[in-house]
């Protein structure tokens, strides 16, 4: 495998699109690769300083589907972060680009093309984005996180690798986790995680306060409500501790917890199958394409996850599918030992090396 490989990483806009390069950066940086990330200002950013990788921030557009008086704005967006990606690369002149999806993507894999750069994606859910689709014509190779997305990406080189998982999430510490909650060892109900994702689910959000009392019953909760959206007026105790974004921490917050309440974004569905968590998915549907629920119907037809479609969100039927996650976790986790995907990190980095100019 090739060494001292320079390697330009891009995604953002969530943190989906960003985990995986840092799970990949620790055999990257084994390999003695030169890394440069190219993002946006968003949520990318942040992380990927906080992993000592060397950023590069361009200007991106959002890539809309319907008519918007903000697409011409926007297309001067791409115009100019086209134009900084291009001097970004020509500077750099990597051997390969990696994208992992998100509106940042398509003017860097757009001035890896014109430099002839070559470019692998990455796709995670179950149905392409439009970043990957637009990335897939000028990419060698297209990586899938789902076997069945090459349905949807026909005439492009695909390969199923799954989506690269932090080894580090299977390392929490569970003291750790108990004392960043505040919780006691010794209370017999167990722990519930609710997530809704880097951006946080406000319908979540105000379901865990509308049942907070009749929840608190029989779990304990950890509630990671999305930055920005922690005020529902309940206060941490020995029954409930919120947070609104975790990064380091989550592994141990991941080592106390029994069950999983989440969207179903790939990127975090994976690592709760990675982890044999039992997991209840209510995927996202509203101003969304819908791949959460082709993500969450995906795992519930493997026996990985149960599905709460977002309208039958009402109390009663939450309430109900809990108890049926209780009832039924042990068969779940069972069929997630039992079927689950290798997750295969090392052939990323093969492909992505094998990709490399020269």
């Amino acid at each position: 495998m090739s060494k001292n490989l320079k390697v330009v990483l891009t995604g953002g806009g969530t943190a989906g699109h960003v985990m995986p390069h840092l799970a990949l950066l620790p055999r990257m940086r084994e390999l003695h690769w030169d890394i440069t990330y190219i993002g946006s200002s968003g949520i990318e950013k942040g992380l990927i300083l906080s992993a000592g990788v060397p950023f590069v921030c361009i200007r991106s557009g959002k890539l809309r589907r319907y008519f918007s008086v903000k697409n011409f704005f926007d297309l001067f967006n791409v115009f100019w972060g086209l134009l900084q990606a291009l001097a970004a690369l020509v500077r750099k002149r990597p051997h390969v680009v990696f994208s992992k999806g998100g509106y940042v993507t398509v003017p860097v894999v757009l001035a890896a093309w014109i430099l002839r750069i070559p470019v692998v994606a990455h796709e995670s859910d179950y149905t392409p984005g439009l970043a990957t689709k637009i990335a897939a014509r000028f990419a060698k190779r297209v990586l899938l996180t789902f076997s069945e997305t090459s349905k949807y990406l026909a005439g492009y080189q695909t390969d199923w690798v799954g989506t690269p998982i932090r080894g580090e999430l299977g390392r929490g510490n569970m003291e750790r986790g108990w004392a960043l909650c505040g919780f006691s060892q010794n209370d017999p109900r167990p722990v519930i995680l609710i997530m809704g994702g880097s951006q946080g689910a406000q319908k979540l959000n105000q379901l865990v306060s509308n049942c907070y009392s009749m929840l608190i019953k029989n779990f304990r909760i950890i509630h990671l409500t999305g930055k920005g959206k922690g005020n529902l007026d309940l206060v941490s105790n020995e029954h409930y501790k919120s947070f609104e974004f975790l990064s380091g921490e989550l592994s141990d917050i991941y080592a106390i917890s029994n069950y999983i309440v989440a969207r179903a974004g790939a990127n975090s569905i994976f690592e709760f199958l990675f982890l044999k968590k039992p997991m209840l998915l209510v995927p996202l549907e509203e101003g969304s394409r819908g791949d959460q629920v082709f993500n969450a119907k995906s795992f519930a037809e493997k026996g990985w996850a149960m599905v709460l479609r977002e309208k039958e969100l009402s109390q009663t039927e939450f309430l109900e599918s809990l108890s049926h996650l209780r009832e039924t976790s042990a068969q779940m986790v069972q069929a997630q030992e039992n079927t689950a995907p290798d997750m295969r990190l090392e052939r990323i980095v093969e492909i992505l090396s094998e990709s490399a100019k020269g």
